[in-house]
């Protein structure tokens, strides 16, 4: 039995590689669970349950005894109906939508997914995907079910999210229902980072014919409370007047302050030591939030800043080819 029962897994998984059972080819959404998709195998308890059972039933037929025959076949109906809810547990729910924010390689990425519950309450439902984290998806009939899937992110660029498992053993853990989903969706992964972070270059690019701001190449940029330190001419006393206490003037660097960030500059690193350091120097850009234009085989972004130029610099490396070899 003990041999049988370990084998339980094993034959789940073999049977998910099976071409009948792998699942139809990446869908788009949104996509329903049907009962044709949807697999019931036994789980250890419901083996050993069954074992159980099954020498109840032979017992009774050998001593002739009505009590026992009545007492084994009421709990193999409630076997039979337990994998009926397990089965029902899954069928027409429904896949709206998912998201998922880009994250750096190496890291984990959160999927968010919206499901449909359908006409039934969804209890006790699992999702998991590859060798990410279990989900849980619960909630009553007609109404919008969330999970978030942590999967991991383990190389820059397009990453498929493959097939995602939905299982449950609701209500008594006798029986497992499964089904396979394949979202055609894709998840964009930032390359890793250089680490410990590089100093940024100290080149700047003023470009030629460009006028020099005001403020020895600096733009007022906001407001900020007086720090022991601050020159006195960086005051603003009207300001600091209305508020009644002392406020400075922060600067932003002008355009002279432009950071080149070029992949010609790096010729003693390979590819992917080239990428990281790049996507280091954009990450730390802007939170220093410096104007950069980053410089790349297959064009030139920026000047720019903000959460925008970041991602668009940011997508760009992480979409490089790789190093051939």
């Amino acid at each position: 039995m003990t041999a049988q029962v370990a084998g339980v897994g094993r034959l789940e998984r073999w049977l998910g590689r099976l071409p009948l059972l792998r699942g139809r080819s990446p869908e788009s959404l949104p996509m329903r669970l049907e009962h044709r998709r949807i697999y019931v195998l036994p789980t250890r308890l419901g083996l050993l349950v069954g074992g159980v059972l099954l020498a109840m039933l032979l017992g009774a037929l050998n001593y002739n005894n009505n009590a026992g025959l009545v007492l084994a076949f009421l709990l193999i109906a409630v076997v039979i109906i337990s994998a009926v809810v397990a089965h029902l547990g899954l069928a027409g729910l429904r896949l709206e939508a998912l998201q998922a924010e880009p994250v750096h390689a190496g890291g984990l990425l959160a999927l968010r997914l919206v499901f449909d519950s359908g006409q039934r309450a969804r209890q006790g439902l699992w999702l998991q995907g590859g060798e990410g984290e279990a989900a849980l998806l619960a909630g009553p009939a007609a109404t919008r079910l969330e999970a978030v899937l942590k999967l991991p992110a383990n190389r820059r660029g397009r990453q498929g999210l493959g097939r995602l498992r939905l299982t449950t053993t609701h209500p008594l853990g006798l029986v497992r229902a499964w089904a396979w989903i394949a979202p055609e969706a894709g998840v964009l992964v930032y390359p890793a980072l250089e680490t410990p972070p590089p100093a940024l270059p100290g080149a700047a690019d003023r470009g030629p014919g460009r006028p020099r701001p005001d403020r020895s190449g600096e733009d007022t940029h906001h407001l900020r409370d007086y720090r022991p330190g601050d020159a006195p001419r960086q005051i603003a006393w009207k300001a600091s007047a209305r508020s009644g206490q002392l406020r400075v003037r922060e600067y932003e660097a002008g355009v002279a302050q432009e950071l080149v960030l070029d992949w010609h500059t790096l010729p003693g690193l390979g590819t992917e030591a080239r990428i990281r350091r790049l996507a280091a120097w954009v990450v730390e850009a802007e939170r220093q939030g410096r104007r950069s234009r980053l410089v790349l085989p297959s064009g030139v972004l920026g000047p720019g800043r903000g959460a925008a130029h970041r991602h668009a610099c940011l997508e760009a490396l992480a979409l490089l080819p790789a190093a051939p070899g």
